[in-house]
């Protein structure tokens, strides 16, 4: 029997493929690879046989009929981190909640360098024996892919953050030849598929024994780093070693810069990222999964990292992480370096945290039901989604919503019809110029309200 693999059909074919890789992996009879599609994107496609059983899709983030007992990320937390002490719906289980950076990582990582100072714990403490992580490659045209890193010097070759498509099929395949435990770094949607790899391969829980989870703003396609090259003045075929987070740690944590080398002088050539504008509100480049997914803060890694969009924080440009512990592992990792002084951290309240990446929330929770919603009338099929959490929009914030998800399509179309910033950016003016007078009305209302309310509450208090 030859048909057409479960996840072709019933997510690549919605537009829902986000690269992980894992299907490849779970397929057993080798029936999907991963290549590049027309929109800078990796997504599965179909190699040899298939005989339809649907394993494919059993490890796909974003299955659209997943199994009752892991329907959602509820569900897959309630089987691996019951062990957490607290609960939150809008960040799921944890232990602790800090702020802070690693001392002798933090200047080589993009943020406070946590991430690193974890896993090399790990390493030393012979609890892991290898790391998945994201690390440049030699393969033509991929500039990075997910590598193994088996020593302390090999992952901090390949710290800092990559808004590069990537997937996880270039480790998997040899993931049972390893001896040794493994930890990985990945996304909430990657996380989530190694989850439901580990649900239906016991094998996979006991191999692989920490992940570490770094809060996302949106998968961006290779378009992405192919516009900043060119912002950068380098031409999408000429650029190499892109570099996503340079920090200027006389600045700010959200000034830093956008770096790669040209082919033609081998010399470094960098952007401001503050001079090409919102790359991350407005959905330039950005996978439509990314459009469904409520998982702000990966909920299922054992420890979940972000950056501290907080005042004072913000005001260091060297880089501070926001941690949520999950697992006991990650919480003693973390306690034991602070007692150690290896790492300056923090308690941080739940409502400070949520506040650090209150964006994030905004558009993935609040606006969700309306893209759904969207979704359902263009007859796409979407995964099951905690919407009873997300609460209501108003007629603003949908407008919000449309422009959003217009500019997400029309940045990748037109980028794949000519690749060059300047005239992708005159092209670009008109329908971001809208998106951002409708943004701007949104929040002057919002602060009207949050205002009122508070006048409110002090009248209340008063009387």
């Amino acid at each position: 029997m030859n048909s057409i693999p479960s996840v072709i059909d019933l997510v690549v074919n919605n537009d829902l493929c986000i690269g992980c890789g894992l299907c490849t992996y779970k397929c057993p009879n080798n029936a999907l690879g991963m290549e590049w599609n027309d929109y800078g994107f990796f997504v599965p496609v179909q190699i040899g046989a298939c005989n339809n059983a649907g394993a494919c899709l059993s490890v796909c983030p974003f299955n659209p009929e997943p199994e009752k007992e892991v329907q959602t990320e509820d569900e897959l937390s309630d089987i691996f981190l019951s062990d957490a002490i607290s609960s939150h719906p809008k960040i799921g289980k944890y232990n602790g909640i800090y702020v802070g950076y690693s001392n002798e990582f933090r200047l080589t990582s993009s943020s406070g360098g946590i991430a690193t100072f974890v896993l090399t714990n790990l390493l030393e403490r012979g609890i892991i024996q290898h790391i998945f992580s994201v690390k440049e490659s030699d393969i033509h045209g991929t500039h990075y892919e997910y590598a193994i890193s088996n020593s302390k010097q090999e992952l901090i070759a390949g710290s800092k953050t990559k808004y590069y498509p990537v997937t996880l099929s270039s480790v998997f395949d040899k993931i049972d030849e390893l001896e040794g435990k493994v930890a990985i770094v990945g996304v909430a949607c990657f996380i989530k598929a190694i989850r439901l790899a580990q649900h239906s391969n016991p094998s996979l829980k006991k191999k692989i024994t920490f992940l570490v989870g770094i809060i996302c703003g949106g998968v961006k396609s290779r378009f992405f780093t192919e516009y900043l090259s060119s912002s950068a003045g380098v031409t999408k075929d000429l650029y190499y070693k892109p570099e996503f987070r340079i920090k200027d740690t006389s600045s700010t944590a959200g000034d830093y810069s956008f770096g790669c080398f040209s082919k033609k002088d081998n010399q470094k050539k960098t952007v401001k990222m503050k001079s090409v504008g919102d790359m991350w509100g407005t959905g330039l480049f950005k996978a439509n999964a990314c459009d469904y997914c409520d998982d702000v803060t990966t909920e299922l890694a054992d420890i979940s990292l972000g950056d501290a969009w907080l005042s004072p924080f913000m005001q260091d440009g060297k880089g501070t992480n926001v941690i949520v512990t999950r697992s006991t592992l990650a919480e003693k990792v973390i306690i034991d370096g602070i007692n150690a002084g290896k790492i300056q951290l923090e308690k941080l309240s739940l409502d400070r945290f949520l506040d650090s990446q209150k964006g994030s929330f905004n558009h993935r929770h609040t606006g969700l039901p309306y893209r759904i919603k969207q979704a359902n009338k263009n007859g796409l099929v979407v995964p099951p989604k905690r919407i009873d959490r997300c609460g209501s929009s108003t007629l603003d914030f949908r407008i919000v919503q449309y422009y959003r998800m217009k500019v997400r399509i029309i940045s990748l179309d037109m980028w794949k019809d000519n690749a060059d910033s300047t005239i992708f950016n005159d092209k670009m003016k008109r329908i971001l110029s809208t998106l951002k007078r409708f943004t701007t009305i949104y929040h002057y209302k919002r602060a009207l309200f949050s205002k009122d309310v508070l006048n409110k509450i002090a009248c209340r208090l008063r009387s």
